[in-house]
C-alpha cells in the first residue's frame, strides 16, 4: 500500500507542475488580446480564417455565440456520418472493412462530436484507417475544441460587463492550433518513443513463438491516442482501448496517458482565477474537485485492493487484489487512478475493464460520471461545476437572507431557472431512458448478467452517454438499433441542452452591473465556500441518484459479501 501511495503522490505533484504553468498559457491563449504566441500562430490562423471564409472576429452575444458553436457542430456531423457511409469506397482501406451500419453510423458521429466517443464497435475491426485519421481523429480535435471555447467563453462572461462573450470562431481555432495541436504532437512524440506504433500499415503478420502466424492490427496508433487524452476523448484505436499493448504498452505510458487526460481540466480553474483577477477563487475549485476526486479515489482502490469478495469468501488468496479485468503490467494502483481519473476527467479510456470491477469498485466511475462536475472534460465539466458554484452561493444567500452574489453579480430567478434546468437534465436523461430500457426487452435482451449487476450495466451505458464520458461496462450487448438510437440522443440532450443554458446564464451575467464588495458579501474564495460546494454537490447527486444506486452496485455489493 505504501507504495502504491507513493505512486499517487508523485503523479499529483507531476499535475500540479503541469496544471499551474498551463492554467497561465491558457490565459494567454484566450483572453490576451496580443501575446508574444502571434508570431508563430497567427500566420497558421490567417491561413484557416481565409480558406473557412471567416472575416467577422468581432465578439458577439450568447445567442450568435450558440449559433456559431452550433453551426460548426452540425456541419462536422453531416461530414462524419458520411465518411463512415462510404467507408467501403475510401482510400486506406486495405483491409476493405464494410460501410458501417446507419443506426450504429449516427451513434458514432454524435459519440464523437458530442466528446463522449461511446463505442458500439471495436476500432480495428469497425473503421478503416482513412476514417480513423480523417473521422476520429479530426472530431476528437474538434470536440474537444467546442468544449474548451464554451469554458472560455462562459469564464470571459464572469471576468468583464458588456455585451459580449467572446466570438466563437477565433476561440474554436485558437483552441486547435495554439492548444490542442502542440500538445498533441509532443505526446504522440514521447509515445512513439516508448513503442506505441504510428504507422500507414493496418497490419503486420508476425510468427509466434510456438511457429504460428498471426495478424496484428496497427495503424496511426500514437497520433489518434494523444488527442484521444488530451482531448478527454477515450475512443480507442483498439476494442480493448488502453488496455492494449499497442495503445498503452508499460506503466510509464499508462503515466502520460493519466496526466494527458487530466492536465487541461486541472489547468482551467487556474486559468479562471487569473481571468476573473481572484486567484484564491480558481485554487478554491481546484481544491474543491481534488477533494472529491481524492475520496473517489480513495473507495476504489480499497474495494480492488481488497479482492472480489466472493473468491475471499471461498478460501482463494487476495493478495494482489481483484485482478480480473485488469493488466499485470498496471497492478491495481494504476488500475484504480486510471479509472478515477478517466472518469472523472470524462474522458472515457480505460485501461482495464470496469464491468469487471467489484460492486463497490464499480460504483466510483458511475458516482463520477452522475456528479460530472470532478474536473470534468476539456471546459465542460469546469462549466458544470460553476453552476454548481452558483447554486451554493443562492443557497447560502437564501441561509443568511440576502441576495447572492458571485464575482460581483447578482444571481437573481432568471439564472437560477436556467441552471435548475440543466441540473435537472443530466438524472432525467439518465433515469427515464434506463427505465425504459428495463420495460422493454428491446433493452432487456442486451444485458449479459441478469440480477443486480444487469441495472448496474443499463445505468453505466445511460450516465456514460449523458455525462459525455464514454467509457462501459462492456458486458452489454450494446450495438442493437434500440441502444444505438437511445444512447445517441441522451448524448445530444446532454451534451447541448447544458452548454446552451449556461451560455444563456453567461449572456445574463455579463450584462449585469457589478456590486461593490461589503463587509456582508458571502465570499467565495476561502475554505468556507469549498466545503458548502462540496456539501452542495454531494447532496444533490445523492438526494438524485442514490435510490438507482441501491438497486445497482450496492445491492450486489450486500448480495455477495
Amino acid at each position: 500500500m505504501g507504495y502504491a501511495i507513493l505512486q499517487f503522490i508523485v503523479i499529483f505533484a507531476l499535475l500540479l507542475a503541469l496544471a499551474i504553468p498551463l492554467g497561465r498559457y491558457l490565459y494567454v491563449v484566450f483572453f490576451k488580446e496580443t501575446s508574444k504566441l502571434d508570431r508563430f500562430f497567427l500566420p497558421i490562423e490567417k491561413i484557416i480564417y481565409r480558406a473557412s471564409g471567416i472575416k467577422n472576429l468581432e465578439e458577439t452575444g450568447w445567442k450568435k455565440y450558440s449559433f456559431a458553436f452550433l453551426s460548426v457542430n452540425a456541419v462536422l456531423l453531416g461530414i462524419s456520418y458520411l465518411i463512415l457511409r462510404l467507408q467501403k469506397y475510401l482510400p486506406l482501406n486495405s483491409a476493405k472493412i464494410d460501410n458501417m451500419e446507419p443506426t450504429l453510423t449516427f451513434n458514432t458521429v454524435v459519440s464523437f462530436m458530442t466528446n463522449t466517443n461511446l463505442q458500439h464497435y471495436s476500432g480495428e475491426t469497425g473503421l478503416s484507417i482513412l476514417s480513423q485519421m480523417i473521422f476520429v481523429t479530426m472530431m476528437m480535435f474538434t470536440s474537444a475544441a467546442s468544449g474548451l471555447a464554451i469554458a472560455m467563453a462562459i469564464i470571459r462572461a464572469l471576468s468583464k460587463k458588456g455585451k459580449t462573450i467572446g466570438n466563437f470562431y477565433q476561440d474554436f481555432i485558437r483552441a486547435n492550433v495554439r492548444v490542442l495541436l502542440p500538445l498533441s504532437v509532443i505526446v504522440t512524440l514521447v509515445l512513439v518513443a516508448l513503442g506505441v506504433p504510428q504507422t500507414f500499415a493496418s497490419s503486420a503478420t508476425v510468427t509466434t513463438l510456438e511457429g504460428k502466424v498471426q495478424t496484428l492490427a496497427l495503424g496511426p496508433v500514437a497520433s489518434l491516442e494523444s488527442i484521444k487524452h488530451l482531448g478527454t476523448n477515450g475512443g480507442g484505436f483498439f476494442g480493448v482501448n488502453s488496455a492494449h499493448p499497442f495503445e498503452n504498452p508499460n506503466p510509464l505510458t499508462c503515466v502520460i496517458e493519466i496526466l494527458s487526460m487530466w492536465c487541461i481540466p486541472a489547468a482551467i480553474p487556474f486559468t479562471y482565477g487569473l481571468a476573473v483577477k481572484n486567484r484564491k477563487q480558481g485554487w478554491v475549485l481546484f481544491a474543491t474537485m481534488f477533494a472529491i476526486f481524492l475520496v473517489m479515489l480513495s473507495v476504489v482502490y480499497s474495494a480492488e485492493q481488497a479482492g472480489n469478495p466472493m473468491l475471499n469468501k471461498l478460501g482463494f488468496s487476495s493478495s494482489q487484489g481483484s485482478m480480473e479485468g485488469k493488466e499485470v503490467r498496471f497492478g491495481i494502483p494504476l488500475s484504480s487512478l486510471f479509472t478515477t481519473v478517466t472518469t472523472a476527467a470524462t474522458t472515457g479510456t480505460v485501461n482495464n475493464m470496469h464491468d469487471t470491477l467489484t460492486p463497490i469498485g464499480g460504483l466510483v466511475p458511475l458516482s463520477q460520471m452522475m456528479l460530472n462536475n470532478v474536473f470534468g472534460g476539456d471546459g465542460v465539466g469546469f462549466v458544470n461545476m460553476l453552476m454548481y458554484a452558483m447554486l451554493a452561493v443562492f443557497l447560502a444567500g437564501l441561509m443568511v437572507g440576502r441576495t447572492p452574489e458571485f464575482l460581483g453579480r447578482k444571481i437573481e430567478p432568471r439564472e437560477m431557472k436556467l441552471i435548475v434546468i440543466a441540473l435537472l437534465l443530466h438524472p432525467f436523461i439518465i433515469l427515464g431512458p434506463s427505465a425504459v430500457a428495463f420495460m422493454t426487452h428491446l433493452g432487456t435482451d442486451a444485458i449479459s448478467n441478469p440480477g443486480f449487476h444487469g441495472i448496474s450495466q443499463v445505468i453505466y451505458e445511460y450516465t456514460s452517454a449523458a455525462a459525455n464520458n464514454g467509457s462501459g461496462f462492456e458486458g452489454l450487448g450494446d450495438n442493437t438499433p434500440f441502444w444505438n438510437i437511445s444512447t445517441g440522443l441522451v448524448m445530444l440532450l446532454g451534451r447541448y441542452l447544458s452548454i446552451i443554458a449556461m451560455l444563456a446564464v453567461a449572456g445574463s451575467l455579463v450584462q449585469k452591473q457589478p456590486v461593490p464588495e461589503t463587509v456582508g458579501t458571502f465570499r467565495t474564495d476561502n475554505v468556507t465556500f469549498g466545503v458548502i460546494l462540496i456539501g452542495t454537490v454531494l447532496v444533490i447527486g445523492a438526494l438524485t441518484f442514490f435510490p438507482v444506486l441501491v438497486l445497482g452496485p450496492i445491492a450486489e455489493f450486500l448480495t455477495i459479501r
